[in-house]
């Protein structure tokens, strides 16, 4: 759904969510509900700290012909903390990474990540959903510029293989959007871990994305400690390939 016929700006260029559709209005509204409660997870499963780390996704709009994606997105404001999270705080974005006029107050800015976030859906289509954390296990490889070896058939699972290395990106530009796609847009893994920075994951959905960022940390640690018992053994090719292709596609209720 191109911008021109699902989000056109105000006469000033800006657009102004007031001013759209009652049923992209309505997308907004629950994409903000739903990025409000994806953010309480990521202190649940001990991904962050503080005012670190952010959730954003994709807004879908559907108007009786099936979901289609707009030109929009949701993501967490800059340095509030968690527990003042709400979705009438939550920013709305275009593509382009600028807020757009979305009834908060105009102080109130996107994450430091948002340049990061838009050139990520820019440019990989399947993405509906992007998470940053600095949780301790995936960040200390990332530290190391290290990648995480697939020696667990959990790995094998979700990410495919390897949990790769990004390259050095600083932030506040889409530095970081660009080696995201550049290291994720040949690899199966939902997860890179930026490197001397932290994991960022990808998902059809912003729960898809957490769920990415959950296990990445998860099998990061796990991999840390075998480690540190010994050499850990990496899973052969083909059974990779199987693992990965039973738990996308028979695992689970359908």
């Amino acid at each position: 759904m191109s911008a021109s016929s699902s989000t056109a700006p105000s006469p000033a260029g800006r657009i102004v969510l007031a001013e759209l559709d009652e049923e992209l209005r309505s997308a907004v509204a629950a994409t903000r509900e739903r990025v409000a409660a994806l953010h309480a997870e990521l202190p649940r499963w001990g991904l962050v700290v503080w005012t670190a780390g952010n959730v954003s996704e994709r807004v879908v709009v559907d108007r009786g012909n099936g979901p289609e994606k707009t030109d929009l997105f949701v993501i967490k404001p800059s340095g509030v903390t968690y527990d003042q999270l709400s979705p009438e705080t939550m920013v709305v974005c275009s593509l382009d990474g600028t807020k757009i006029d979305d009834g908060t107050p105009a102080s109130l800015a996107p994450s430091s990540d948002t340049a990061a976030h838009a050139y990520v859906y820019r440019h990989m289509e399947r993405v509906g959903g992007v998470v940053h954390t600095h949780s301790t296990y995936a960040t200390a490889w990332a530290a190391r510029r290290e990648p995480i070896p697939c020696v667990l058939t959990m790995m094998a699972d979700e990410f495919g293989g390897e949990i790769p290395v990004g390259p050095f990106a600083l932030i506040g530009d889409d530095s970081i959007g660009r080696g995201i796609v550049e290291t994720l847009s040949g690899s199966r893994s939902p997860a890179v871990l930026m490197a001397n920075h932290g994991p960022f994951t990808i998902g059809a959905d912003g729960r898809a994305a957490v769920k990415a960022a959950a296990m990445c940390e998860e099998v990061a640690r796990t991999v840390h400690i075998a480690r540190d018992g010994g050499t850990p053994v990496p899973i052969d090719q083909a059974a990779i390939d199987s693992l990965n292709d039973r738990y996308q596609n028979v695992y689970g209720q359908h």
